[in-house]
């Protein structure tokens, strides 16, 4: 198949374009200068592959959790792509493909991306059986709902900070994280062919960033009402 995927929930951004058999991969990990990079980097990554917009058969884009500011440029770069080569758009939570990679290891997985303000957005699953459903959790919930598990994976851009908090409380747990960054725009293509495989639809027209917790600017809002 022919696609684009864009991985934007954090700052490292990431986007993968495939044709068939070929992809090509880029990596920007430039902090908060998304905006300035990504429509560029999508044309060079299609260039690439030696695809235009108009060839794809759909696009894979992270939904959230994450950057809100990350999260809105990605959905709309796709969706722009969708409106002018009506090209579907797969939605696909953060957590869900950071954990994909490692779905038939056997073990219980804990996808988690720091949130700040001792939180985590995290997604715990053991098989096909989901612990703990995509949410801001405290620390001390994530703690409680990995308490009785003797080995765990930790993946996610903070995986290895989040380790280090639960092993203080833990110490007998094993938990294994990954060496290197996974390349997280690649996951997306698979785990969207597995949805169009079961005639699942992209995303709606008003579809829009999957928000866990209120933005900033929210938050002071409300304390004000």
């Amino acid at each position: 198949m022919k696609a684009l995927s864009i991985d934007c929930a954090v700052s490292r951004l990431m986007i993968s374009a495939k044709n068939d058999d070929k992809i090509f991969t880029s990596i920007y990990d430039i902090g908060m200068k998304q905006s300035e990079s990504i429509v560029p980097a999508i044309d060079y990554a299609l260039e690439k592959v030696l695809l235009s917009p108009s060839e794809l058969d759909y696009t894979a884009i992270t939904l959230g959790p994450g950057s809100f500011t990350g999260l809105r440029l990605g959905i709309s770069a796709v969706k722009a792509i969708e409106l002018a080569y009506n090209v579907p758009v797969y939605g696909i939570s953060t957590l869900t493909m950071h954990a994909y990679c490692f779905k038939d290891f056997e073990l219980p997985v804990l996808a988690a991306i720091d949130a700040n303000k001792n939180k985590y957005y995290a997604n715990l699953s053991d098989k096909n059986k989901t612990i703990m459903k995509d949410g801001d959790w405290d620390t001390d919930i994530i703690i409680k709902n990995v308490k009785k598990i003797k080995k765990l994976i930790v993946c996610g851009p903070d995986a290895n900070k989040l380790k280090d908090i639960i092993i203080a409380q833990n110490k007998k747990i094993k938990i294994l994280t990954p060496k290197t960054n996974i390349v997280t725009a690649e996951a997306l293509f698979s785990i969207a062919e597995d949805m169009i495989s079961k005639n699942q639809p992209g995303i709606k027209d008003f579809d829009g960033p999957l928000y866990l917790r209120a933005s900033e600017a929210e938050i002071v809002k409300n304390s004000k009402q």
